[in-house]
């Protein structure tokens, strides 16, 4: 499914949450799809069931995934504003890092170029196609 770095200095739950965003950002898991069990996924990454709970955790409380108790955890359907204060924080920091670039050098163009990628590698089209 997905490596996890044993040797980086960022906790294994937070690898786990990172990565699994990933997939869901980029919809290789879809809305109400369900993951794997803590027990299934603890064995098959090596890594105690404690951690795989922890990192599930973050993501319910990420808005990322749902618990239904005896049946496990879903995708959460994409939510068109979750949290305004979510997405308040967010463009901050966008703001913040795209005041950034452009002090680097990074010209209107680049940035719209990315921004562009960015939208298409989220709706699940390769940039190569």
């Amino acid at each position: 499914m997905f490596q996890l770095d044993l040797r980086s200095r960022v906790p294994i739950y937070e690898q786990l949450v990172e990565k699994w965003k990933d997939l869901i950002i980029h919809e290789v898991y879809q809305s109400d799809q369900q993951l794997p069990s803590v027990r299934v996924l603890a064995q098959e990454l090596t890594v105690n069931p404690n951690t795989i709970q922890k990192a599930y955790r973050e993501l319910e409380h990420q808005g990322y995934i749902y618990s239904i108790p005896g049946k496990g955890k879903f995708v959460a359907p994409q939510a068109v504003t979750t949290n305004n204060e979510k997405v308040m924080k967010m463009k901050q920091e966008l703001l913040k890092l795209l005041s950034e670039a452009l002090y680097l050098g990074i010209n209107k163009e680049e940035i719209l170029n990315l921004i562009s990628i960015a939208e298409q590698s989220t709706k699940g089209v390769d940039q190569n196609d």
